[in-house]
């Protein structure tokens, strides 16, 4: 889609200093190019949650995106609301894929959520398969409407609001750690800052980049900037004790899905201020990109969003096969008649 109707690029950067860095010799693995200089894959973890700033409806299109040269794009998992479980065909297909609908009230959504998230990381470890989970800490974008209220929630917790994002809510993020962690010993967690060019100080994306401006007018951001830096959450994370979430081995060395109900509030704290300062950290970033056009001076990694090779059209569509040859065996049967 990006290709036929909104081309435009990524412009990669990694954290190299302080929490969250990738080493100089890393990188040199992590990028991989073909004969002409084309970026064609990063080697990024393959077991991660992925954490973003929101600002436009196409965050996550964008973010699919980039899971494309992670090789992970087959094996997303995106948290949607309950009512676009039964959009025809779309709706089914989300159900297909293992997408998780709730229902937007905790107190009925966090056992659902801890349940799935258990299963499908039992089944990615055990399996050895990829496995990307996408959340939005934020909830919403950033807006007129939506940044009143971030202010009013920072002023009810006593702390300063952001000035370039939303203060990050920390509950859901905190329960999919939890429940994943302890069955992917070696889980990540990517934050990514994300950036549009285009946008003024304290102006809002979504004004400027509609899915309609970008998909039917073919007016798309000419970048998308990311900035990502990695956390492995067994050492790196404020999780607490996580010794109600584990699975139980039973005797016949199946793992049951023993999942939690309640965090202890004490270990809520730890884990909201730790978000909170890496959402300030992320703030900063935004306010970097506002005066210098990017995140990083050097070593920005671009990457055309095409496909790598024109067969994978065929992956894309080879779902519609059928129909096609149903309605060409219609019209085959009517000829001859």
């Amino acid at each position: 889609m990006c290709q036929w109707f909104a081309p435009t690029q990524l412009a990669v950067t990694f954290e190299k200093d302080g929490n969250g860095r990738f080493a100089d010799e890393e990188l040199e693995r992590i990028v991989v190019r073909d004969r002409s200089g084309r970026v064609t894959e990063l080697r990024l973890p393959d077991k991660s949650v992925l954490i973003a700033n929101h600002q436009i409806y196409a965050d996550w299109w964008y973010a699919w995106c980039l899971m494309y040269f992670m090789n992970t794009h087959r094996d997303v998992f995106i948290v949607l609301k309950k009512s676009l479980k039964w959009i025809p065909v779309v709706g089914w297909g989300m159900q297909f894929f293992d997408f998780i609908f709730l229902a937007r009230s905790w107190a009925s959504d966090r056992l659902h959520l801890s349940a799935q998230l258990s299963r499908l990381g039992r089944r990615a470890e055990i399996q050895d398969l990829p496995l990307s989970f996408l959340l939005y800490p934020e909830g919403t974008l950033v807006s007129a409407d939506t940044r009143p209220v971030s202010k009013k929630y920072a002023d009810k917790l006593g702390v300063p609001d952001m000035m370039h994002t939303l203060l990050p809510r920390s509950t859901g993020l905190q329960y999919s750690l939890r429940s994943l962690a302890p069955r992917i010993p070696s889980l990540q967690l990517l934050d990514i800052t994300v950036a549009y060019p285009g946008i003024p100080r304290f102006g809002y994306g979504q004004s400027y980049y509609t899915l309609r401006s970008i998909f039917l007018d073919r007016i798309p951001p000419p970048t998308i900037h990311m900035h990502i830096r990695r956390f492995n959450v067994a050492s790196d994370v404020p999780l607490g004790d996580l010794s109600s979430s584990n699975p139980t081995v039973l005797p016949n060395g199946s793992a049951t899905s023993a999942v939690e109900i309640e965090v202890p509030e004490a270990e809520k704290v730890i884990f909201e201020e730790w978000l909170r300062g890496i959402w300030r950290e992320k703030d900063q970033l935004m306010a970097k990109y506002l005066d210098t056009g990017s995140f990083a001076s050097e070593d920005v990694v671009e990457i055309p969003l095409q496909l790598r090779s024109k067969h994978e059209i065929l992956d894309a569509f080879c779902f519609f096969t059928p129909a096609m040859l149903g309605w060409t065996w219609t019209k085959f049967r009517q000829y001859v008649v």
